[in-house]
């Protein structure tokens, strides 16, 4: 019996799919997605959204048909996990930057619950739209579901910037049993860290973006540390990473420059974001409050969470979390306010 979703609900984008398929394989629960990305101005499975695909059918040896460029219908039977060694490459599917954020994403879960340790090499954009780049993964993702008994590394190796992509990371994802986690609080700030990166691109960006950034938060009463990153690409690009530590939870912020877009304006697009989440006063940022709710479904126990946004991507994952596990989650607010997410989990255990 195939499990229907609807993929052009919520959100109505790739995330519908990628959660979709990593709990289809992690509990060998065959599913239906139908209405791929529908809304969307390309609708159906891009690049990125087949890696996925064909990703999670070679680690659970799955049955699986629509899986080709602009499908919007795919079914997805997947067998017993394979932990392992990996390797996954968007251009395999068509040339593009395609994420790997994203991918990593879809793969993550089922392989850390397998039991075994696996180590993955991810090739494609690393640094991308639409996509958290791999700094945000490795350092706000990783750090808390650390405290939840997953323990990962991720090591960039080459940057991928849109449209070239060619990115290179390397991925070590050890066994885990979850455990709860409660974040309604954040505590007090220990210190701001920024990363201003070009790749093939006059250092000099960089460093107007780090000047901004510091003018910025000074006018605020808040200072950071600057790393100033002449990274190694195939492609030119240049971005701005905000990494704010606070006693019990962490978050990122970014933005990434293009042709036209004044370093400057690089810059104020990621102050903005972080100076709203400070003035917030929840404990999590709106993206990693949507990377968490399958973590929560699954572990032990009552998990929350405060978050400075009840996005649509958070709302969309916790719908297909309870469309695949008798969980209820609680919500404290309406949709695009801060607010308190909570649930209790199943307890999974891998066999």
């Amino acid at each position: 019996m195939y499990i229907e979703i609807d993929g052009s609900i919520g959100e109505g984008g790739g995330q519908i799919l990628r959660t979709s398929l990593a709990m289809s394989t992690l509990l060998k629960k065959p599913i239906c997605i139908k209405n791929i990305r529908a809304g969307r101005p390309k609708p159906g499975l891009q690049a990125q959204h087949l890696t996925c695909v064909h990703s999670l059918a070679k680690i659970a040896n799955a049955e699986v048909k629509g899986d080709f460029l602009g499908s919007q219908e795919l079914i997805f039977n997947p067998n017993s996990i394979q932990p392992g060694n990996y390797r996954f490459d968007v251009s395999d599917v068509k040339a593009s930057a395609g994420s790997v954020s994203l991918v990593l994403q879809a793969i993550f879960l089922p392989l850390a619950l397998s039991g075994k340790k696996s180590k993955i090499t991810l090739l494609g954009g690393t640094h991308v739209p639409w996509s958290p780049p791999i700094h945000y993964l490795q350092s706000v993702y990783l750090p808390i579901i650390a405290k939840m008994g997953i323990n990962a590394d991720i090591k960039l190796i080459t940057w991928g910037w849109y449209p070239k992509g060619g990115g290179h990371v390397e991925v070590e994802i050890n066994s885990a049993k979850l455990v709860n986690i409660d974040l309604s609080e954040r505590g007090s700030l220990k210190n701001i860290k920024c990363i201003c990166a070009v790749s093939n691109l006059p250092i000099s960006i960089a460093q107007r973006q780090k000047d901004r950034v510091s003018e910025v938060l000074k006018s605020k009463g808040l200072k950071a540390d600057f790393e100033i990153i002449n990274a190694p690409s195939r492609g030119q690009g240049t971005g701005t990473f905000i990494l704010a530590e606070f006693d019990k939870s962490i978050a990122g912020f970014s933005s990434l420059g293009v042709k036209g877009k004044r370093a400057e304006q690089v810059a104020n697009e990621a102050c903005e974001s972080c100076l709203k989440f400070f003035e917030s006063q929840m404990a999590i940022d709106e993206h990693l409050a949507d990377q968490l709710i399958p973590l929560m479904a699954l572990s032990k126990g009552v998990s929350r969470f405060t978050t400075s946004k009840i996005s649509l991507h958070l709302l969309t994952n916790i719908h297909i979390a309870e469309l695949f596990l008798p969980v209820k989650f609680h919500i404290s607010a309406e949709k695009d306010q801060p607010g308190e997410v909570s649930v209790e989990g199943i307890g999974y255990e891998f066999n």
